[in-house]
């Protein structure tokens, strides 16, 4: 196990920092449920942006929905601000493929045409399958085939690397 805790804090100078370079004052911070969505909004605290959280569940905008089915915990997303012409930090737990992100990305657009959006993610496990990068990353993990990590909490928030069956 690894704590969340510290990585989101040593995330959250290099976003204040990309921020800052790109001039971008007033950002909105968006998490993909579950994991992102905690580590959003301890970020968002961190740095003090008073815009309120955006949530979304892309359940539906997966491209293996019609090979898995629905997950059966669907939330609804919410997005409490137009996304036209805002600046967007889309917020996930872990990225590996970038089909997640993808998905994240084409439910955003269904909102609306943001400004920007960059991409902060805990822990980027590589094996990418689609050209998609973080902009800020809280660790690299390599990890073997028949492992993954995942975020438990929110209370506390944990990284736990476990063993799959292939």
């Amino acid at each position: 196990m690894r704590d969340a805790e510290s990585l989101i804090e040593a995330m959250a100078d290099p976003l204040r920092d990309l921020l800052a370079a790109r001039g971008i004052a007033e950002p909105v911070l968006v998490g993909i449920h579950t994991g992102g969505v905690w580590i959003a909004e301890r970020l968002r605290q961190r740095l003090g942006i008073a815009a309120p959280l955006g949530q979304l569940d892309i359940s539906f905008y997966r491209d293996d929905f019609s090979r898995i089915g629905v997950n059966r915990q669907v939330r609804p997303s919410e997005l409490p601000f137009d996304v036209d012409g805002r600046h967007l930090v889309l917020v996930d737990d872990v990225l590996n493929t970038g089909r997640t992100v993808r998905a994240a990305l084409n439910e955003l657009f269904d909102y609306g045409r943001p400004a920007s959006v960059l991409l902060a993610v805990l822990v980027d496990r590589g094996g990418r399958q689609l050209p998609i990068e973080a902009n800020v990353v809280g660790a690299r993990l390599k990890l073997m085939a028949d492992q993954e990590v995942q975020l438990t909490g929110p209370e506390p928030l944990q990284l736990v690397i476990q063993q799959i069956t292939l």
